[in-house]
């Protein structure tokens, strides 16, 4: 079995932040990372490629998570909360992290798809 950086994530709709009579719909995303390498590993940047239910896409890139680069040791997790704010009720967002070994070897780790939607949205 090959060693990897797991990723998992889970969405939500904030109905109590958003205001769907001005096109503002408010999810909230909890990310668990977990390292399933032998190395211990940094997360330096992320890349995320947010698409609403029109097909726009805004992407992002910046350093870290949460304003933190996290290092993880062999069989360590870390987990975060965050949001993305679209003006349609159904979007998804991925991407990737970019990750850095202690021996200096940098990893792309895929963030997979995953949907936002207002509950009911889709019928």
């Amino acid at each position: 079995m090959e060693k990897y950086i797991q990723v998992n994530v889970e969405s939500q709709y904030l109905a109590d932040q958003s205001d769907p009579e001005v096109q503002r719909f408010v999810f909230g995303y909890t990310i668990t990372i977990k390292n399933n390498t032998e190395q211990t590993s940094q997360l330096l940047n992320r890349h995320w490629v947010i698409t609403d239910g029109r097909g726009e896409v805004e992407e992002v890139r910046g350093p870290g998570v949460i304003g933190q680069q996290p290092w993880l040791k062999p069989g360590e997790g870390f987990r975060y909360s965050s949001g993305a704010i679209l003006k349609t009720p159904v979007g998804s967002m991925q991407g990737s992290y970019e990750f850095q070994t202690d021996d200096g070897k940098k990893i792309d780790v895929p963030i997979p798809i995953f949907s936002l939607l207002v509950p009911n949205a889709l019928h």
